[in-house]
């Protein structure tokens, strides 16, 4: 999986977290991140593997969301690993 397509999940991932009142108010709980900055945070691949290891850490989310994107699970894991090797980058 290229760099892009891992970002382009990770954002699909942040709009589903969204799109769900419970679940974004625990990422944002979880991570500190504000609303207004949510943005400005989605530029780092640190922040977009976050945001997918935070759905890793949920196995029903996780599965919604695959389910949703069209890929299988273990595509979340994947780009998970390569936003985390281009971290600081």
């Amino acid at each position: 999986m290229t760099s892009d397509a891992a970002e382009m999940l990770a954002i699909r991932a942040l709009q589903y977290l969204a799109g769900d009142e419970r679940l974004m108010a625990g990422f944002l709980a979880l991570t500190g991140v504000a609303v207004e900055d949510m943005r400005e945070a989605a530029a780092s691949p640190d922040f977009l593997s976050g945001v997918l290891d935070h759905l890793l850490g949920d196995e029903a989310s996780l599965l919604a969301f695959a389910a949703q994107a069209g890929h299988p699970p273990t595509d979340i894991a994947i780009a998970r690993d390569v936003l985390s090797r281009h971290a600081g980058s």
